[in-house]
């Protein structure tokens, strides 16, 4: 069976590059961007990780299950070798009084063209590493993203001054009343955006259970189309799995769909590489049966397999 999950996320690479628009943006980097797009994944064809180049799957998952926890400090990411979410934290390091190292800022564009710059930026980089993983007032004061997905899925802090799980409400209401039209999550807090590293920028899910099979709906502000749309689909992909296993369906879709989807301007060489290449055949999810709760996973009890895709393309991350 061909590849045709994929096939979508190439096009839509196609689509911004040829008929996008330029524009600036909060990083100072660029992009070019379109405004509003849907994708469309059949869940029962393979696991939509991409082939076209190398998505670590081992990321998705400690990222996700940092979701799922309600976790907002980069610790328990490290622990896990995930370093996705290292730039929010670090720079907000490199703007406190504590910070006396070399000037690292708009690291993000200086470090396209200055190697000086990037062995200052490496090592800087390291030392917060090891200090976040190594020192509990550091990792307390300098590791939290502020009030980002995990506490807003897990605890958000309504008017009374109660926390609402809304992961947990959600699992409740697809069990006891399937057709519900309110089996929604919202990350989108407008009271909690000012402290938190980066808003959101997967907003809002929607379950949908027909048939026997759960399907699940993005709504994505902005996406990040070379880095952060490929983590996107097979995150919400992986969860769409483990809340259907729980509750005892199968996978229907996952549908995602885009306010704000952009290629930044130093990733144009990185697409273009990519949209050279073959598709391949998406792999197999394997998670353990024996976990029931979806709280209940670790990293080590999902996994893919038949996973043979293109060599990863590396590009800067935009801060």
């Amino acid at each position: 069976m061909d590849n045709v999950n994929e096939q979508g996320y190439l096009n839509l690479c196609r689509h911004v590059l040829e008929y996008g628009s330029d524009r600036g943006d909060r990083t100072g980097v660029g992009t070019r961007s379109i405004f509003g797009h849907q994708m469309r994944f059949n869940l029962q064809e393979g696991f939509p990780l991409l082939t076209t180049k190398r998505v670590p799957f081992k990321l998705i998952v400690s990222e996700l299950l940092w979701f799922i926890k309600g976790d907002t400090n980069i610790r328990y990411l490290l622990q896990h070798n995930n370093n996705i979410w290292n730039e929010w934290a670090f720079k907000n390091w490199v703007e406190s009084d504590q910070y006396d190292g070399p000037d690292m800022t708009d690291f993000g564009v200086r470090s396209l063209q200055d190697e000086q710059f990037n062995a200052q930026y490496q090592e800087q980089m390291d030392q917060f590493k090891k200090r976040i993983l190594e020192d509990d007032q550091f990792a307390e004061e300098f590791g939290h993203l502020g009030d980002v997905y995990g506490k807003q899925w897990r605890h958000w802090q309504d008017s009374k001054g109660e926390t609402i799980d809304q992961i947990q409400q959600v699992i409740h209401d697809i069990k006891n009343n399937p057709n519900s039209r309110r089996l929604i999550v919202s990350a989108w807090n407008p009271e909690d955006i000012p402290t938190m590293a980066l808003p959101p920028c997967h907003t809002l899910f929607q379950f949908y259970v027909q048939d026997g099979k759960l399907s699940c709906q993005l709504y994505q502000r902005s996406g990040d189309i070379f880095l952060g749309v490929p983590f996107n689909i097979a995150s919400y992909a992986l969860l769409t799995h483990l809340i259907a296993h729980e509750c005892g369906l199968e996978v229907g879709e996952f549908v995602h769909t885009f306010g704000d989807a952009h290629i930044y301007h130093n990733h144009f060489d990185q697409v273009n590489e990519q949209l050279s290449r073959d598709m391949k055949q998406f792999p197999t999810l394997k998670l353990n049966s024996e976990k029931q709760s979806i709280f209940d996973y670790e990293v080590d009890d999902l996994s893919v397999e038949g996973y043979n895709p293109h060599p990863a393309i590396k590009a800067p991350v935009a801060v």
